[in-house]
């Protein structure tokens, strides 16, 4: 009985040791700062999330097809204001954000309660 129980030791040490923890996805949050003294020149741009839509100032749109939309059209930095409905997860946020790490000029905000 006692080398089982050496033997279960080594297998489950093994299994510890050889075994590897990878990340998924990595999404870069900044904390709220200061204002800036300057207003932006261009109005913000409103993004509606839905758990099976997604609407981009008012037009209906997918996280594929956001290269399709007036965000992909932006010269200047430009505010992004993301609204949550009430049943949206964090997986779908998240997809959401790192779909728009492909817009360099965008400052994402997401409203949320």
């Amino acid at each position: 009985m006692t080398s089982l129980i050496d033997v279960i030791f080594l297998l489950l040490l093994f299994f510890m040791l050889t075994s590897t923890f990878s990340k998924f996805a990595e999404v870069e949050l900044a904390a709220g700062g200061s204002g800036s003294a300057a207003a932006p020149t261009s109005p913000p741009v409103f993004l509606q999330l839905a758990p099976s839509d997604l609407r981009v100032n008012g037009t209906a749109a997918t996280l594929e097809t956001l290269q399709a939309t007036p965000i992909a059209e932006l010269s200047e930095k430009t505010a992004l204001i993301v609204s949550l409905a009430e049943a949206v997860d964090a997986q779908r946020l998240t997809d959401l954000l790192v779909s728009l790490r492909a817009f360099p000029l965008l400052s994402v905000t997401v409203l949320g309660g």
